[in-house]
């Protein structure tokens, strides 16, 4: 059986009897799987913590009697420390007794010696099989937890996500700008069969038409003046992975006619090359816009509409589903929280404040106005007029300035700049997002200003 990375899984034999452990190692390694021994217990803390292992067998009694005392308390040591590897409690001197202690302590097995191969193997093997169930539950989780939301929208797209990442089937995500589509389809690649593979983004609205073909299918050196050398493109890179393509509604029609040649004969040529790659990729696509409208208005090809719109999930605006954005702004200041080692909470009035504005940015927007204000306030507890100007200054353009006479513009802009790269430790993408401006605006000013800063 292989883990989740697709390799062997690997057991620690715990036993103070060599032979023993060589007996072991070699029925193990017939079964596929590596083994590993301590003969001294004390060892295994360490050992573990240096060594991945999917299973342990340890024996109760070592040098000190045959009561079980001393494998007792190694299982809680190792339990104290790693609560997910099952432990298999093994033991020439077994009673009811010693047993259940095991159990209490959180061992998942007893056995006697002299054990029999079969069984013991047969016994293994379950155990095996319930982690790694347990790891798959696991992954599910975390993926559909990094969508926040409890509202009904909200969980019935997180099921429909759970229905659809299985199969190998193209995926449309619509919904308002903002919304989360990218983290949709992380989920549905993440609990899919094609998790361990790639999952390549592209942004079909920032690639110029005369750079399709290269930023998707890659080019051979020599194909134009600036191919000094070859260049794999994003099918190539997300082989048997997923490709994600946000904003297909932006997509030229000429461009369009290419995407759709490759979704149905699963072969693509590099610009400047003369043989067909194949390629073994699932395609989910994104659009904030209609496609059946501009199908209608042929701006959009119907062939490929139906090619990537084999099933389609959409994603609620934020004003449908008012009852989640406590939850999301909870989620932000958490994540803040324990990026930056502080303490910021956000007060109960607040949070209704904030349930009852208006979102046009959906997520997103909320997200900007969230870390702005903690960014910016720098105090413990916020409340609505902590929040106020500055989801009124994304609104509206206007931000609530000091008065005239308190500090002048560029006093309070390299302040800001400053508050910002010191709360993202230097991070320029994080800090621009949360000022507001682009990596670019945020480095001409840091210049400007000659700003010191560690990255």
């Amino acid at each position: 059986m292989k883990s989740k990375y697709m390799q062997p899984n690997k057991i620690l034999i715990l036993d103070d009897d060599e032979t023993v452990c060589q007996s072991l190692r070699y029925l193990f390694v017939k079964q596929g799987w590596e083994a590993q021994w301590l003969t001294n217990p004390l060892n295994a803390v360490a050992f573990i913590e240096n060594n991945p292992i999917d299973l342990i067998l340890l024996d109760l009694n070592f040098r000190v009697g045959t009561d079980g005392k001393e494998g007792l308390g190694i299982l809680k040591e190792i339990k104290k420390h790693f609560k997910e590897i099952p432990v298999i409690l093994f033991t020439a001197w077994g009673s009811m007794q010693l047993a259940i202690d095991g159990m209490k302590l959180g061992a998942v097995d007893f056995l006697t010696k002299p054990w029999n191969n079969e069984h013991l193997v047969a016994t293994i093997t379950t155990q095996l099989q319930l982690k790694s169930k347990s790891e798959q539950k696991d992954i599910v989780h975390s993926s559909l937890d990094a969508i926040i939301g409890a509202s009904e929208v909200v969980q019935s797209v997180k099921d429909w996500i759970v229905k659809v990442a299985p199969t190998d089937a193209t995926v449309l995500i619509t919904g308002e700008s903002g919304t989360g589509k990218e983290l949709v389809a992380q989920a549905i690649h993440d609990l899919s069969h094609r998790k361990n593979h790639p999952f390549v983004k592209v942004n079909l609205g920032a690639i110029p038409e005369g750079l399709f073909e290269s930023e998707l299918f890659g080019h051979k050196k020599g194909a134009f003046t600036s191919a000094v050398s070859d260049r794999e493109g994003r099918f190539k890179l997300a082989e048997k992975g997923t490709l994600f393509l946000d904003e297909i509604g932006d997509l030229a029609l000429s461009s369009q006619v290419k995407l759709l040649r490759v979704l149905q004969e699963k072969t693509f040529e590099p610009l400047g090359g003369s043989k067909p790659v194949q390629t073994d990729v699932r395609v989910i696509s994104a659009t904030h816009k209609s496609l059946p409208d501009m199908v209608i208005h042929q701006t959009f090809r119907e062939d490929l509409f139906y090619r990537v719109n084999l099933l389609h999930i959409h994603l609620p605006s934020l004003h449908e589903r008012k009852e989640d954005i406590p939850l999301l702004v909870n989620y932000f200041v958490m994540q803040l929280n324990n990026n930056t080692k502080q303490q910021v909470r956000v007060e109960e009035h607040a949070l209704e404040w904030l349930s009852k504005q208006l979102y046009p940015g959906n997520i997103r927007q909320l997200k900007n106005c969230v870390e702005r204000t903690v960014l910016l306030s720098a105090k413990k507890s916020l409340g609505i007029k902590d929040f106020k100007p500055h989801l009124e200054a994304k609104l509206t353009g206007v931000a609530k300035f000091p008065k005239v006479g308190e500090v002048t513009l560029d006093e309070m802009e390299i302040q800001l700049i400053k508050n910002a790269l010191e709360f993202y430790s230097g991070n320029i993408t994080d800090a621009a997002r949360a000022l507001g401006i682009t990596r670019s605006s945020l480095y001409r000013r840091i210049e400007k200003h000659k700003i010191q800063y560690e990255s």
